[in-house]
């Protein structure tokens, strides 16, 4: 997959970097040489130009991109004409960030296929931490649904998953469980090692080190984890 990051600060550097790591090819763009020479060697290929000159955008083939990611923030307008240039020159997928309300109607009135809100998920994620700390990641997969990766805490330990009841009790289904599996290693040191179980059955056991990967709503999230603060 070939992937444009357009605006390397905080969030598009990471964004790029991860997308590299992840094993797509990256293109990293910005008009800061110095965070594109900051780059350079974590990403496929880095550049400085102008995305809103159409000509420099045509240059690095920017309509080969299979996804250009707009991750400028501070210049609302600059963010506009780089969303209004890569979809004038056919890119298909244009993800955008968008720091208000009328940041985000903008951009999906020019064309952005999707859109980031990097300050409301932040707060989101912050909020959730302080509020279920027992959670370790979480997805927003659709408006008002979620992935979770938890630790169920003393109050799931040693149960089965037919005796937690979480899916009667929450109306949550539990997709995956996370174990670490202790062993002996090549040089005869205790070690651990996870596996990951993607069909876990009816009498699998929740350990107190587990992750439990769950999916269903927030409301039926916010019972699970006001149950378990009180463990």
């Amino acid at each position: 997959m070939q992937v444009a990051v357009i605006g390397l600060g905080t969030f598009g550097a990471k964004t790029a970097i991860r997308l590299y790591e992840k094993g797509a090819d990256v293109l990293a763009i910005d008009i800061d040489e110095d965070l594109v020479e900051k780059i350079k060697d974590r990403v496929t290929h880095s550049v400085s130009i102008d995305v809103t000159d159409e000509r420099s955008l045509r240059s690095v083939s920017i309509s080969d991109v299979d996804v250009a990611v707009v991750a400028i923030g501070d210049d609302i307008q600059m963010s506009i004409l780089a969303v209004t240039m890569l979809r004038k020159l056919g890119v298909g997928r244009v993800i955008a960030r968008a720091t208000s309300a009328l940041h985000e109607h903008v951009l999906y009135e020019i064309g952005a296929s999707e859109i980031i809100k990097v300050e409301e998920e932040m707060g989101e994620i912050i909020a959730s931490k302080i509020i279920a700390p027992h959670v370790l990641q979480r997805y927003n997969f659709a408006a008002g649904y979620s992935i979770v990766e938890i630790k169920m805490g003393k109050k799931f330990e040693g149960k089965t998953l037919v005796e937690s009841k979480i899916r009667q009790n929450y109306s949550l289904n539990i997709v995956a469980l996370q174990k670490r599996i202790p062993y002996i290693d090549e040089d005869g040191r205790a070690a651990w090692k996870v596996e990951i179980n993607d069909c876990p059955m009816p009498m699998d056991v929740i350990e107190s080190d587990d992750i439990v990967v769950l999916v269903g709503s927030e409301k039926n999230f916010n019972k699970l984890f006001m149950d378990l603060q009180d463990n």
